[in-house]
């Protein structure tokens, strides 16, 4: 911190309360609220003013698109905060699924989150289900066993406030219930939403081939919320024969095997609706009008052109005190008409321009508690 918490706090409450008017449809212009949040973050959160420093840029005047954004790796090794640990509401972690230590993002209030996850969802995922609650089957731990898990606190938003009475969280390691919770489903009069990462029906998949059953027949109008990547602990297998594959075991339309693209470092998704016509492997994405996409050259993370290949940029305006811009390694296109395709994460080791940056937000962190302060 840079100066006294209460003002931290104050001004940090002023920002939720502009970007929860924003996200529902009677905000400012996201470059307005863009700018606030990068001016915001860069005067409470010692790393990222350095980071902006570093990077020879002003918050307050230079073009957005030259303001660094916050590596994925450095929710690792430094706190992406503008406020103090002592008030802290939650703490997301990564999954922790690849060698190293867990990324973190600190939240002091989950109202902007809860807005963001629920407004996109309902235009894209629920948007079959405005008529009709569907029953809901997470294929997860509940909240309450996952506390450090953002996927498993948007998931219990949805069982809570938009699933149909009996929905339910069924974690995939307890496969009997599992299968019992689907089976049960497909015995149900109303529609069916199946949420679960790519690894759950990996197994999912891997039981019902174990016990000889092929398929458990959902009811129509049911669909599937597939999350996260494609590597098992069983197995491996690619994105689009998943697809294929749970659509023929859930007897669902492959039309209804839905992509989310999230992680714990955003407040905000991305959804995937269908596969292109006759390109049933290239899912594109789309982006609330809170965030922004931009692809970026992975070593000096300058922006590319639209249609060029590169590493993702994702500029989430939900992200009041942490992170506006965060830079990851996922390998993107952004379309001529905003939708992204993803390929995956960049193959080999951080891209450069993330390590330098993540660099400078380390080095702040330690200036300012060497300085006896108490940095983010």
């Amino acid at each position: 911190m840079t100066s006294s918490t209460p003002d931290a706090v104050v001004a940090g409450e002023a920002l939720h309360a502009r970007v929860r008017l924003a996200i529902a449809g009677r905000g400012e212009a996201f470059d307005d609220l863009a700018r606030a949040l990068a001016v915001h973050q860069a005067t409470w959160c010692e790393g990222y003013r350095r980071l902006c420093a570093a990077s020879q840029v002003d918050p307050a005047r230079d073009p957005l698109e030259r303001l660094p954004a916050v590596p994925t790796d450095a929710f690792k090794v430094a706190r992406v905060a503008t406020f103090p640990a002592a008030l802290d509401a939650v703490v997301f972690r990564t999954s922790g699924t690849t060698v190293g230590t867990r990324g973190a993002h600190p939240m002091r209030s989950l109202a902007t989150y809860h807005d963001a996850a629920m407004a996109w969802a309902k235009e894209t995922l629920f948007a079959p289900y405005r008529a009709v609650a569907p029953l809901i089957v997470a294929l997860a731990a509940p909240p309450e066993r996952a506390v450090d898990s953002s996927l498993a606190r948007m998931m219990g938003w949805f069982v809570e406030e938009l699933g149909a009475a009996g929905s339910c969280f069924t974690p995939i390691d307890e496969l009997p219930a599992a299968l019992g919770a689907l089976e049960a489903a497909g015995r149900s009069e109303a529609p069916v939403l199946v949420l679960g990462a790519a690894f759950a029906f990996v197994h999912l998949l891997d039981a019902l081939a174990s016990r000889d059953a092929r398929s458990l027949a959902l009811p129509a109008g049911s669909r599937v919320m597939q999350t996260g990547g494609f590597k098992g602990r069983s197995r491996t297998i690619e994105g689009g024969a998943l697809r294929r594959e749970l659509a023929d075991a859930l007897g669902v339309p492959a039309r209804e095997i839905v992509g989310e693209y999230g992680m714990t470092e955003l407040s905000s998704q991305l959804y995937a609706l269908d596969p292109r016509p006759g390109e049933d492997d290239r899912w594109i994405y789309r982006a609330p009008p809170w965030v922004r996409v931009r692809a970026c050259h992975p070593e000096t993370l300058a922006p590319l052109p639209v249609g060029a290949r590169g590493i993702a940029r994702v500029e989430d305006l939900a992200n009041v005190e942490s992170a506006w811009a965060v830079q990851t390694a996922d390998e993107i296109v952004v379309h001529d008409d905003g939708g992204v395709e993803l390929f995956g994460r960049l193959p080999g080791a951080t891209p450069r321009g993330c390590s330098l940056a993540v660099e400078e937000l380390v080095e702040g962190a330690q200036a300012a508690r060497s300085a006896g302060g108490s940095a983010p």
